[in-house]
């Protein structure tokens, strides 16, 4: 018995970069528009989220993968992020205590 593994066509692709195009002219856009500093944050983080996940899904093609190797992909992600950010955070809440008088 074998499994046929649906497949993402070109259409899928252009709409996937149209998508992942207007979410990057949305997030430039919000620069612009007077709002305040945490709704720019969560507006920003939540379109980043956006576009990785599209990206993850169908240029990665995790969208036809078990969820197994799915959240595998994903916590590996998260965990080098939160390293990273541990890692910077601190280096850029020091310089910012040195910049201000």
């Amino acid at each position: 018995m074998t499994r046929t593994v649906p497949e993402a066509g070109y259409r899928t692709y252009w709409f996937t970069w149209v998508l992942l195009l207007m979410l990057t002219l949305g997030m430039l856009v919000t620069g612009y528009i007077p709002l305040t500093r945490g709704l720019i944050v969560l507006v920003l983080i939540v379109a980043m989220l956006a576009k990785a996940s599209l990206i993850g899904a169908y240029f990665m093609h995790l969208r036809f993968e078990k969820l197994g190797l799915v959240l595998t992909v994903a916590v590996a992600l998260l965990a080098t992020g939160a390293i990273l950010f541990g890692l910077l955070a601190v280096d850029g809440i020091r310089i910012l205590e040195l910049s201000t008088p």
